[in-house]
């Protein structure tokens, strides 16, 4: 085997599905991850077509069962509470949807005796060498790998590193999102409520008797923060929804106690490859199709499956692997970036489209275009063939 001592930065979602299966092919992982552990909460994700394949493959689809959300209706609500309109059953959910971090913790559960796990560290430089990679971190000592994967995000370190700027790749949507988790306090039992105004949209969605997700959504050109800084993202929420009605002020009361408190904005990366020399990029630092596609996380589980199979078919060489890995995902993630398009009909800018989009959703329930809103995407989560590695 060439090239088994593979460095992966990022240890949300792609980076362990990746590490679940090079260990099991052989390959010596280790993951650095600069939170301090596997994040917990954060927002509900959802698995269609090829991707549920992947989970079964990994013999894991039986557990994320278990855990799963099952979110049902989702009504649409005025300033006072009442029904206007509602969403499909299932439009938002897909075939499976499972909590972000209890999909991570489960992954977790299933790589950290097979890979070494480094907390609260990440990696700061990279020299390649004529036999590996070099890697400085910002508090372990250097180390030389083989392979560097970049499984961290939409706002890659090693994304930036090996193939530059942020801003030659990152494609801006037009909007801001915030999701957090807040107490159950309306009750919801597995189902979801939207408020909407010009350029804004809130949720609240039940998870269970005690916990429920907040999310926001509003309009605006790229804003310029610390990403992490929390206190700062949160001022320019309660900014923007400062005069807002509904549940909105209650909201923004809980923010500041939200264990999971997420921010960012509504964004696609586009790149031309997505490998250079030994690094290699996977899910969202290669090619996030933003939360409004509905996607990223089953293109993450079926790029790691893709990846990690063509590896361990080229016997580690990575100059066989990664070109093969490109071509096979290519198309398939062009399919789920274009998902996310029309996202002014779901946050409309305009006091028209508001109440164009208003009506849309009050009589779809009642027409077959509803089946083919939760058709079209699994049509595309469809559209790739999986390889038995």
């Amino acid at each position: 085997m060439k090239n088994h001592n593979i460095l992966i930065s990022g240890a949300s979602i792609a980076g362990p599905a990746l590490a679940f299966w090079l260990s099991r092919y052989g390959f010596h992982l280790t993951i650095v991850e600069r939170a301090c552990s596997v994040r917990p909460g954060g927002y509900a994700v959802d698995f269609r077509g090829a991707s549920l394949r992947v989970l079964e493959r990994m013999g894991i689809r039986s557990e994320i069962e278990r855990m799963q959300t099952r979110t049902g209706a989702i009504t649409i609500v005025d300033s006072e509470n009442r029904k206007i309109a509602s969403m499909p059953d299932g439009f938002t959910s897909g075939e499976l949807e499972i909590m972000r971090g209890d999909l991570a913790h489960i992954l977790y559960e299933h790589t950290r005796r097979d890979a070494e796990y480094i907390f609260d560290d990440s990696v700061t430089s990279f020299s390649p060498k004529d036999d590996g990679i070099e890697v400085s971190f910002q508090r372990s000592q250097r180390r030389t790998f083989d392979l560097v994967i970049g499984a961290d995000g939409l706002h890659s370190k090693v994304r930036a590193l090996a193939f530059g700027e942020e801003s030659r790749f990152l494609h801006h949507l037009g909007y801001y999102i915030s999701i957090f988790t807040i107490p159950n306090y309306m009750k919801l039992d597995r189902t979801g409520l939207y408020h909407g105004t010009v350029g804004k949209k809130v949720g609240i969605f039940g998870r269970d008797h005690e916990t429920a997700t907040a999310s926001f959504f509003f309009d605006s050109p790229i804003l310029e923060y610390d990403r992490r800084d929390a206190a700062q993202q949160q001022k320019i929420l309660r900014d923007r929804f400062a005069n807002e009605a509904w549940e909105v002020p209650r909201l923004l009361e809980l923010l500041e106690g939200a264990p999971d408190f997420y921010f960012d904005s509504v964004s696609q990366i586009k790149m031309n490859r997505w490998s250079d020399g030994r690094t290699a990029l996977l899910g969202d630092a290669a090619w996030c199709p933003s939360p409004l596609s509905g996607m990223g996380t089953g293109m993450a589980m079926v790029g790691a499956y893709i990846l990690a199979g063509e590896l361990k078919q080229a016997e580690g060489d990575y100059t066989v692997a990664f070109p093969v890995y490109e071509s096979l995902m290519r198309e398939f993630t062009g399919r789920c970036q274009k998902l996310a398009e029309g996202a002014d009909w779901f946050v409309p800018r305009s006091r028209w489209k508001l109440w164009l989009s208003t009506q849309m959703w009050r009589v779809l329930p009642h027409t077959s275009w509803k089946n083919m809103m939760i058709e079209i995407p699994l049509k595309v989560g469809n559209s790739i063939i999986l390889k038995d590695y």
